[in-house]
């Protein structure tokens, strides 16, 4: 079957996107579960003797390639790829990494696809309507997609993702939750190599303390696990949310991953419990996808102060879904793929 070859866009150039990839490659533990395919400026990426030995394509040249390779999407002049001075073409330029990218996933070029960080702003600045990564994935495939944050410690999916509070209840439906229930069941299934345990969240305090302090755990967040158990999902709940994260090491022995209602109320405890290691996955794509838990960080920016833990973790998890699911493809049943997390000492 070979190794997984792992699409990586670069991000902002101006940000710590480029110099986190260019360490986390470096790194043993991940060059021998992967083959990287990095969608990037070439002057930027030349910055790096790592990047020097990689083969280099354009876009349109790209195939299924034999090595780690560098696709030249853009050619930006010196002014717009400045660490810590973001641009308006290096926003343009950011966008045209991840476009890039997407076609190399539906031509099956690579398995998988690791986003370094972008800036929604410089993005937004260069005439691109543009919300984040996962919005534009799932736009791009024309499928529902949830947001996973996957940590050491527990993993949390979110029902909402970039949306106001405002918004919650009216998006919060009984259908759409049982949708999201069984795709993050199905999705989890080959990776943790059973059934999920899954604890769902109430949206009010208390899980509303039975339509005391908010209807919408009665009306819609328990008829959608009841729906979902039905399908043989193991969903349990609702549960406070401050009650289940008070002991964090009882959430991740208890669950398989917690469905939070929306975007603060699952990643602060996800960030604060283990901000380095924990990994944004998207579920529902046809090819993974992962992304480092951080910003563009331009204040670091080529300094040499960016930590390469996140982008390690980022990569090594990609590896490790897109192996699952071509183990799965090959074989015809689910795969059971090694240890969830990479030991330390990298």
């Amino acid at each position: 079957m070979g190794l997984p070859h792992v699409g990586i866009s670069l991000g902002d150039v101006s940000g710590i996107g480029p110099e986190v990839t260019a360490a986390a490659l470096t790194k043993p533990s991940v060059r021998k579960v992967l083959v990287p395919v990095i969608f990037g400026d070439g002057p930027t990426l030349a910055r790096f003797p790592a990047f020097r030995r990689y083969a280099r394509v354009e876009p349109s040249a790209l195939g299924r390639v034999e090595g780690p390779t560098v696709v030249e999407v853009t050619r930006l002049a010196e002014k717009d790829r400045v660490p810590g001075e973001p641009s308006r073409e290096g926003g343009r330029a950011q966008y045209a990494f991840v476009t890039a990218a997407i076609d190399a996933m539906r031509a099956g070029h690579v398995d998988a696809l690791c986003t370094a960080p972008v800036s929604k702003e410089q993005i937004s600045r260069a005439g691109i309507p543009f919300m984040g990564h996962t919005e534009v994935l799932a736009e791009a495939f024309g499928v529902d997609v949830m947001m996973l944050m996957d940590g050491p410690r527990v993993r949390v999916a979110l029902a909402t993702n970039h949306v106001p509070l405002a918004d919650l209840p009216r998006l919060l439906t009984v259908d759409g939750l049982t949708a999201q229930l069984k795709l993050l069941s199905r999705s989890l299934e080959p990776v943790v190599g059973h059934k999920p345990r899954i604890a769902v969240l109430g949206l009010n305090p208390h899980a509303g303390e039975g339509g005391l302090l908010g209807r919408e755990e009665v009306e819609v967040i328990g008829p959608a696990i009841r729906k979902a158990r039905a399908a043989r999902v193991d969903a349990n709940g609702p549960i406070p949310a401050d009650g289940l994260f008070a002991k964090p090491d009882e959430v991740g022995a208890r669950y398989d991953a917690v469905l939070a209602m929306y975007h603060d109320q699952g990643l602060i405890p996800a960030k604060a419990l283990d901000f380095e290691r924990t990994v944004n996955v998207t579920l529902g794509l046809p090819v993974p996808r992962t992304s480092p838990d951080h910003g563009t960080a331009y204040a670091i920016a080529g300094k040499g102060e960016a930590s390469c833990v996140p982008m390690v973790e980022a990569l090594l998890k990609a590896a490790q879904l897109a192996g699952a699911r071509l183990a799965h493809q090959a074989t015809g049943r689910r795969a059971r793929p090694g240890p969830l997390r990479p030991s330390p000492g990298r």
